[in-house]
């Protein structure tokens, strides 16, 4: 119910909202979530492993911003866009939340110890999660994305 009352929240505030669908948005997302990916290897190649997580989160909220505007929803919000993940696709959001947190550990905090292992882990997971809602997103038909639409709608 929290997470619901947040949605709710954000829906009054207008940072999130129904909007039309669109293709270009959600190409552009996917373009963006592909680059930041390959970003994200280059840096680990060169040791950057700070910038490296950062950028492997991003391509998983990319991509998922790419399902929200294929679509039409809108939401300013990352937190907020994890949880439509679970609530409205009924998709599983463990592997981005727990990205996001070492996004923002990495980003925000020095007192943090980092490994190559775990930032290649951490590609491999993005890299799965990435493929995964790419082919939800794929399969998405105009009478899924009315349903979502409306499971939306009911907030």
């Amino acid at each position: 119910m929290k997470k619901v009352n947040f949605l709710i929240k954000l829906k009054k505030e207008n940072r999130l909202e129904i909007v039309e669908p669109s293709e270009e948005l959600k190409q552009s997302y996917i373009k963006k979530s592909e680059s930041n990916l390959e970003s994200s290897k280059i840096l680990l190649d060169n040791n950057k492993l700070e910038e490296s997580i950062s950028l492997t989160y991003y391509s998983m909220y990319h991509i998922l911003t790419a399902l929200l505007f294929k679509t039409g929803i809108k939401c300013e919000n990352h937190s907020g866009s994890i949880i439509l993940l679970k609530e409205i696709f009924d998709l599983n959001n463990s592997d981005i939340s727990e990205a996001k947190t070492e996004r923002i550990d990495k980003q925000y905090y020095t007192d943090f110890k980092i490994t190559k292992e775990e930032i290649t882990e951490a590609i491999k997971n993005a890299e799965i999660f990435n493929a995964n809602l790419f082919d939800f997103i794929s399969k998405l038909s105009n009478e899924s994305i009315k349903k979502y639409r409306d499971k939306f709608s009911e907030l």
